[in-house]
């Protein structure tokens, strides 16, 4: 037995690759830092989807249904205002998921061609489910999608209702990117797990956005930031993390299943999050990262994860604390949905077999008779 499947090999994958030794991750071979220095969401979709980099007449076309899906129908905006304005953004966006399989004109095609468009409307639609929600909990009109945009920066301006910066939205294509897959992580497994019982390609998302919410998966990013926020300046940094290693608890962002080095994504990170700390003129968060991670891997050599910088870079861009993880959500999607399909190719009942360790042979004692 494995406690947790470490080291199990459960499925074999054409998508992605991490070398955890030597900090390197891979899309359909291309590496992540060819792609997030020069790709766009759009493209990067496009690659993980089809196996391949798209031409510009492909990706132009690509993009292009991106945009004319971008709209969630009215029943669904009606369903985010009938809700308490207390519930999470993650149960949001998992309740909202789910009811777009009903308004799917494909909702019973379970095809890889029905799949490939279930997987644009959803990759289109759930930067608007989330910004709607942002709005409509603080009282205001969801702003409809721009036409105009790319996918990166039309999710910043549904959020504000102004169009950002084109370098501000550079940072969060590059994010989104970063975040777009990750081998058979813990949401990716559970997508696989409901494709393999031949399921719909919405309950394979539901399922995987119910455990990206978790705050040992996609929640961990809000953890870290809110760590920042409780240390508040660089120069409390030290004693908060000496306080938090003495006292035995967990700082978030530092660690990870499969990385002996840090992993790749967070050097991106880091760099993004010393950019926006530059060119807006607020350094505090990314200097406070600074120094709690020289000195929590000078008492733990422990590799940084996507989680450490990733919460001072959406944090700086505006996004509230509690939208991390559904900005992580709108992002993995394109890697749910390619294994997905990877699944459905050459599927197999994904169902492992468990140790029972209870007793044995318990009599049954008749309930007049139980103390």
């Amino acid at each position: 037995m494995s406690k947790g499947l470490e080291g199990i090999i459960a499925a074999s994958t054409a998508i992605s690759r991490i070398d955890g030794i030597n900090g390197r991750l891979f899309y359909r071979g291309l590496d992540i830092d060819d792609l997030a220095a020069h790709s766009t969401f759009e493209e990067t979709t496009a690659l993980l989807w089809y196996g391949r980099l798209p031409t510009q007449t492909q990706l132009d076309h690509f993009s292009q249904k991106f945009i004319a899906n971008r709209q969630i129908p009215n029943e669904i905006l009606a369903l985010l205002m009938a809700l308490p304005r207390h519930t999470g953004p993650m149960e949001v966006l998992r309740t909202a998921v789910s009811a777009l399989s009903a308004y799917d004109p494909e909702d019973d095609d379970n095809s890889l061609e029905a799949n490939v468009h279930k997987s644009i409307r959803l990759t289109a639609s759930m930067p608007t489910i989330v910004a709607a929600w942002e709005r409509i909990r603080n009282g205001q009109w969801p702003v409809m999608p721009s036409a105009r945009l790319g996918h990166a920066a039309n999710v910043l301006y549904m959020l504000t209702g102004y169009e950002p910066d084109p370098a501000a939205a550079r940072v969060l294509d590059t994010c989104l990117i970063l975040h777009a897959d990750h081998g058979l992580n813990a949401s990716t497994f559970s997508a696989r797990i409901t494709a393999s019982t031949q399921s719909d390609l919405h309950s394979a998302i539901v399922s995987a956005i119910g455990t990206l919410k978790g705050p040992l998966h996609g929640g961990a990013n809000e953890q870290v930031m809110r760590m920042l926020l409780e240390i508040g300046e660089a120069d409390r940094a030290e004693q908060y993390v000496r306080g938090m290693l003495n006292g035995r608890r967990k700082i978030m962002g530092f660690g990870h299943r499969v990385y002996r080095a840090d992993d790749p994504r967070a050097a991106w990170l880091q760099r993004l999050s010393a950019d926006l700390a530059t060119r807006s003129g607020v350094r505090r968060w990314y200097d406070i990262s600074e120094k709690v991670r020289t000195v929590m891997q000078a008492a733990k050599p422990l590799p940084v994860n996507v989680d450490f910088y990733s919460a001072s870079v959406y944090y700086t861009l505006g996004v509230p604390i509690d939208l991390f993880t559904p900005m992580f959500a709108i992002s993995r999607v394109a890697g749910w949905t390619a294994h997905v399909y990877e699944q459905h190719s050459d599927n197999r009942l994904i169902r492992p077999e468990s140790e029972y360790i209870g007793p044995m042979d318990v009599p049954y004692v008749p309930i007049a008779e139980r103390g």
